[in-house]
């Protein structure tokens, strides 16, 4: 599946397997692509070949590409090209992709012109380009997926995020334990820049080649949890007051409500609804841990099992539902106080949370 061909590109790296003449990467996941360019430049650079970075704009077209893609180079045999296509360079003719057709006798630099190029590269040379949007230019794509790659870079899945940390930590020449992988995402969950980062820290004082656990991460200074995961561990609890202060203060540092909301809360409703409706069917927590994706110790499989517990499978598909629409009319602009309305889902959620539950 598409969320797959990133940890399938980013584990292959450390061998030696070969790499596409062309590489296309686009996605949702800013940090990711950004991540995946860097990685295969660093991997190219250590094979020996020259690199050009070349960024897209506010140029009418493609044109430097082309040319640099035409140009000859005396002193380097093998040659890099990475292309940045900013999302300014799109918004410039509105959001339909009018912006690199065909409207020039030439049609050079166009998405046309790009496609036969891509449709005629060969090796040694590669070209990796890199689309600030969530898919890139259909011509190209289909070009790129019959004679090149194309990755995708879409948000995470949660069982996809303890792979996620143990390819940083390789990446840093680190290994990680099951359960310190597990760890640092109960403390940063999808925020896979935040994941990198706090491999990147241990890295700096740890040995080369050597396994990070659970107690490394406590001695790191980085074992108090973010703002956003001390918002799922107060909704699991039941701490109405403490998510409401919690949640302000991540609006306040200037957090994207739909962020907020679509990567931390939505997924934390939905991990909870999943153990709920597992323990109305009288299943253990090594199977609802399993069906999540993770291990039986894993620290958010057990806070999601304490929040169904807490909760019931009746309130926690109400507010789901809630929540789902609420992150619709954020991305469609039907809201304007987000924050507001994001503290009315928490605070309904809490609602008399006294009265029994229904699953428990």
């Amino acid at each position: 599946m598409p969320s797959d061909t990133v940890l399938n590109v980013l584990s292959g790296l450390a061998g030696q397997r070969a790499l596409a003449s062309v590489i296309l990467i686009a996605g949702q996941n800013a940090f990711l692509r950004e991540y995946v360019l860097g990685a295969l430049t660093r991997r190219l650079s250590a094979e020996g070949f020259s690199y050009r970075s070349i960024q897209v704009s506010a140029a009418p077209d493609l044109s430097a590409l082309v040319d640099e893609l035409g140009g000859a180079d005396l002193f380097a045999s093998k040659r890099m090209i990475a292309c940045r296509v900013l999302r300014s360079y799109r918004e410039r003719a509105g959001a339909d992709d009018s912006a690199g057709e065909d409207n020039g006798p030439s049609a050079r630099g166009t998405d046309s012109a790009i496609a036969e190029i891509i449709a005629q590269a060969k090796p040694p040379n590669h070209l990796l380009m890199l689309y600030e949007r969530d898919n890139a230019p259909a011509k190209v794509r289909r070009v790129a997926e019959t004679a090149g790659l194309v990755i995708n870079c879409p948000r995470p899945f949660d069982n996809q995020l303890p792979r996620y940390a143990q390819l940083f930590a390789q990446a840093e020449g680190l290994a990680i334990s099951t359960r310190a992988a597990e760890t640092l995402v109960s403390r940063h969950g999808g925020d896979l820049g935040a994941l990198a980062n706090a491999l990147s820290r241990l890295a700096i004082t740890a040995e080369p080649g050597a396994t990070i656990d659970v107690g490394d991460l406590n001695e790191s200074g980085s074992a108090r949890l973010p703002e956003l995961f001390e918002i799922a561990e107060s909704l699991a609890a039941g701490r109405a007051a403490a998510s409401i202060a919690q949640l302000s203060r991540a609006l306040a540092s200037g957090r994207d409500p739909v962020e907020i909301l679509s990567v931390e809360i939505v997924p934390a409703l939905r991990r909870m609804m999943t153990a709920a409706a597992m323990l109305a069917q009288r299943k253990g927590t090594p199977e609802i841990a399993a069906a999540m994706g993770f291990g039986p110790s894993s620290p958010l499989a057990a806070r999601a099992i304490e929040g169904a517990r807490r909760f019931g499978l009746a309130r926690l598909t109400g507010i789901y539902r809630r929540a789902a629409a609420l992150d619709t009319d954020f991305k469609n602009g039907l809201i304007k106080g987000r924050a507001e309305a994001l503290s009315a889902l928490v605070l309904d959620l809490m609602a008399n949370e006294e009265r029994p539950r229904a699953g428990r």
